[in-house]
This record gives C-alpha cells, structure tokens and sequence, in this order.
C-alpha cells in the first residue's frame, strides 16, 4: 500500500490530504491460480517489457510465472485512480514506439487493447500572442501552420521528415535483434559465435544507408541544435523539436548525443501509421492489461504484491530460481528480470556472484533523470489564449495533441537545464501537456478532464540539502501552473486535485533508479554496444540462465516492448539448444 500525497481542492477551501486507496488498471489474476515451487521461466516484475516476455514464453509453451512487487501490473505503463473518477496514466503517457510485430504476435487487440490515433500529435501556443504550432499528419496542414513563422521552413519541414524516416529505416532492424557483444565476437563458443553473426547482419543493414551515412552519424552524435539550425530558422519549430529531443534526459538541444532522440518523432506506428501517436483507452494501463491477458490465454501466471528479494545462485554461477520476500523459494530454469540492471545486479544478486570489476561497471551507470511527473485533474477543458475554446466547451483538435509549453525557444529550454544542474528548480520549467480525456471519455467524469503534465528539468538532489517534501512540491507545482495559466488563463482554478511525482518518488513508487524513465540515461555511451554496460552488451546476464529484459537493456527505454521480446527468444533459444538444463 502506497500513501501519495495529492492535493485535493475545491470550491471553498485547499487542503493537502493523504490517501491510502487507489484504483489502479483493472487487471485480475485467474483465481484458481496456485504458486508453484517450479516454473520453466519466471519473470521479475510487471512492467510491460517483463509481460511481453512472459507472454512470448507461454506462447511458447513454458511453464512461466511473473512476480510483481506492486499490487497493480504494467510498471511505469499504468492506470491509476488517485483521484475517484479521474484515472491517470500515471507515469508514461503516450503510445507509439510499441513495435508492431508484437501488436501482432500477442494479438492485442483480441485482448481489449483500443487506441485512439492523435491528428494532429503537436501544439505549441506561443506566449503573450494568438500565435500557435499545430502539426500533425496532414502535411498542407503542417505547412499552414509552420508558414505563419516562415515559409521557408514551411517548404523545407517535409523534406526533414522524409530525411528523418529515411535514416530510421536503416537503424530499425537494429530495434528488433540482439546487440553484438563484442566481448563474445572472439569467444570459441559456437553459440556465441551464431548469436553474434545473427546480431551482426542487422548492423552491416545500418552500413547500407549508403550515402546518407555521414547524415545518420551526424544525427546520432550531434546537438539536436546543430541538427534543426541547419534545416529550419523559426524558433517555435526548433524548441517543439527539440523539446522531443531532450525529452525524459538531463540533457540539452546544445549537447553532443539529444539529435538521436528526434528519431523517435517518425520511429513509431499506431494503427499502422508511421510516425503516428496514440492515446490508449482507459490509459497506458491498457496496454499492459492486454498484453497481460495474452499471456494469461496462454497459460502463464501473474501474481501481485509478490516482491522478489533475490536470484538464488547455485555454487556453478547458474540462477537456479528465486526467493520471494515471504521466505518462498521457486525453482526455474530461466530468470528474466525486468528491474534496472543497478536493482538487478545490485540488489537482487548477492554480491559474490559477480566479479567486483563488473559491479563497478554496473555502478557506474548513469540514472541521471530530470524529470517531475504531475497528473492533474480538473474541472473544464484548458482554455489557451492563442485558440480559444467554443461556446460548447468541446475539444478542439489541438487539445488532442502534446502541448509544448515554455517552448518558443531552444534557448529557453537550455536555461532550464541549466539551472537545473545548479540544484535549482527552474523558473520556467519544460512541460509536455497531455489531456487524454480530450480523445478518451472513460477516464474522467463527463466535462471534466485529466491533464498530464510531464516536466523537466528537476534534479533528484536539490541544493543547499534541500529535499523533495511536500513544501518543496507544492511549490514546484504552483510553478509549473503559474506557467500554464500564461498560456491558459483559469487553469489553476480548475484543479479538482493532483498526484506530483518527483524523480525520488518515481524511483520509491515504480522502481525507476533515480527517477528515470528509461532504466539508464539514452545517451551514447549507454545505446546499443554500452546498453547495459560496455562490457557485456547483452540481454543475456553474466549469470547463466538469468536475461535482463527491461528497458535498461537494448534497445532501451520507451513502451517499446523490444527488451522483452529479445529477451524471451534468448532464453527460448538457450533452452531449445539445452543450453539451460
């Protein structure tokens, strides 16, 4: 049980009230579901990477289980209830990186996943004019609105894209396979050199850009700045970009390394439409509902409020099970773990199991997050100065999209980051607004709405010994609405009431180390040869039998799915070679 403080205001009065009862994603185990001492595979946590391995491995016909230490599935892909009517998609937010083989294999739809396509995705208003960006897939549209800052760039943002898709279709295949191990490359083990040879054809595919190569390798190792300012000239248009670039990092438009994320602008697919964004019905906790549900039809286990308190290890360094917190001790051939590799490696082995050269390397890993979660329930539909709202109050197209806020420009954003490093809470922070109800009439009582407000830049340790107490909270929120009724004037005076999770509570609640989204920063040095350490690059743990296969593994972090698929079909191919006995 979890105590979240949440601000609860109404008419007369505001108060800080805590509250001990959610409502979380409804999900139900089969209730003729009895633990068992022994399993094929068993998976640690229920994050959505962690359920689409234990899908797969039901699937494929294993004996698995899923431990979850929560009383609610889908990690950080949730549906919570923290205020009554008002559901939250209480940490991710937004769906479209999820691959489509998996959509596929696992038949989400059959299993109630819906997802409602947003069109336009993008809104930045600017501040203090009636100006704002709407983008979306309608490329007349984009064209519309981005000549109102520059025809110029208005001709030239479709280029981009098609530039944009074309680099993603070179490095995708890497999305889908093993990364190379280069520490295995030379190994005498054939099965490490079939592994590696399979791993190896999806990057020589990445070699096959041709000339677009240069390109790629600028994309991948510039600021996204250098990036945009060769491309465009309007700020409104760099920052909104750029705002995706830097998105869940501490990081800025100006550093080496934010252009790769602007991938993630065309990477995705909903409804197969590339590049498309989606709300899911009911929440993020949809999507880990239906993958849950297809591993259910195929026999697998999922239980709650189970956590694990370690790997047990037999005297041979091969994981030969787990032991729950309760004392209770389940056998497997096969642990996956979904934890970030610091929880995995550090907290759930014990500390003879691995050379001390690695612990260290693992220790290493940078969970540098600078990201402050709010969910805010309220009472009207935001109301933005640049497009107002109709005399029905109904939602416009725009409150479909993110809405950039403290955008209009890159340097805006830098500003932030850099008071941010200082150990300050910035004075205007980065907010990405989502209001999913605007699309989805499930999740709030009918005229009232949930907005999502995903900021940055917050730093983890505060200056000066400060902490994040509820004083220190209160006042970063009353910052960030500040800064939103600038561009939506009564917004503060709509609140009903709000869930605020700074990067410690993001870490105590979900499990995310150091608050950060994706298990381990995205930056070069921690993607694909150093994801999840340089020195074994590989889904498959220096332990045999034990397979990381959350997001700190590659390909890394987004409700992408990929780690838990690779790591199934690791383990999958172990045990059909008889590699784990």
């Amino acid at each position: 049980m979890f105590y979240i403080a949440t601000s609860l205001k109404s008419s007369s009065c505001k108060c800080v009230a805590r509250i001990n009862h959610v409502i979380a994603s409804s999900f139900s185990q089969d209730s003729t579901s009895v633990l068992k001492a022994e399993y094929d595979a068993v998976v640690i946590g229920a994050g959505h990477n962690g359920l689409v391995s234990a899908a797969y491995l039901a699937k494929s016909g294993l004996r698995t289980a899923v431990f979850e230490r929560r009383h609610v599935i889908g990690g950080a892909a949730v549906t919570e209830e923290m205020i009554p009517g008002y559901k939250f998609s209480r940490a991710s937010y937004v769906l479209s990186l999820l691959r489509p083989q998996i959509y596929k294999d696992l038949e989400l739809k059959k299993h109630g996943l819906k997802v409602y396509v947003r069109d336009p995705n993008s809104y930045t208003p600017v501040r203090g004019s009636n100006k704002s960006l709407l983008m979306g897939n309608d490329a007349r549209k984009n064209y519309q609105s981005i000549a109102q800052f520059s025809v110029q760039d208005a001709k030239m943002y479709c280029a981009f894209e098609k530039h944009l898709e074309k680099l993603v279709s070179a490095i995708e295949p890497l999305l889908d396979s093993q990364p190379v191990n280069c520490a295995k490359l030379n190994s005498f083990s054939v099965k490490d050199k079939i592994t590696s040879v399979t791993s190896l054809r999806a990057l020589v595919k990445v070699g096959m850009v041709g000339k677009d190569f240069p390109r790629l390798y600028e994309l991948i190792t510039a600021p996204a700045s250098k990036i945009l300012d060769k491309w465009f000239d309007s700020e409104p248009l760099k920052a909104t970009l750029a705002s995706d670039a830097v998105i869940g990092a501490m990081t800025s438009p100006y550093f080496n390394g934010s252009g790769y994320v602007l991938l993630h602008h065309v990477m995705g697919e909903t409804e197969g439409i590339k590049g498309a964004w989606g709300n899911p019905e009911g929440g993020m906790g949809a999507v880990s509902n239906a993958i849950a549900k297809s591993a259910l039809s195929h026999g697998a286990s999922i239980f709650t409020e189970k956590p694990v308190a370690k790997l047990v290890v037999n005297s041979n360094k091969k994981v030969t099970g787990i032991m729950l917190e309760d004392g209770t001790h389940v056998k497997a051939k096969a642990v996956l773990c979904n934890p970030t590799p610091r929880v995995t490696y550090l907290d759930l082995l014990e500390k003879n199991v691995l050379p001390e050269e690695y612990r260290k390397e693992v220790d290493a890993i940078d969970y540098t997050s600078p990201v402050t979660k709010i969910n805010v329930a309220v009472n009207k539909l935001p109301d933005f100065t640049a497009d107002p709202n109709g005399l029905d109050s109904k939602p416009l197209p725009h409150h479909g999209c993110t809405i950039h806020l403290n955008s209009e420009s890159m340097a805006m954003i830098h500003e932030a980051y850099n008071q941010a490093q200082q150990g300050d809470i910035p004075h205007r922070p980065l907010i990405e607004m989502t209001i999913p109800s605007s699309l989805d009439p499930t999740i709030a009582p009918a005229g009232h709405h949930v907005c999502l407000l995903f900021t940055q830049y917050t730093p983890y340790h505060l200056k000066d010994g400060q902490t994040w107490d509820e004083k220190t909270k209160k006042v970063y929120a009353d910052r960030v609405f500040s800064c939103i009724e600038e561009y939506a004037p009564g917004f503060t005076d709509s609140i009903v009431g709000y869930d605020h999770l700074s990067p410690p509570d993001l870490e105590k609640i979900f499990g995310l180390t150091g608050g950060n989204i994706f298990h381990g920063s995205m930056s070069l040095d921690q993607l694909y040869f150093g994801r999840p350490t340089s020195s074994y690059s590989d889904t498959r743990c220096p332990v045999e039998g034990m397979y990381l296969c959350g997001s700190g593994a590659h390909p890394g972090g987004g409700v992408m799915g990929s780690p838990g698929k690779l790591a199934a079909e690791a383990a999958l191919y172990d045990l059909k070679k008889g590699c784990l006995r």
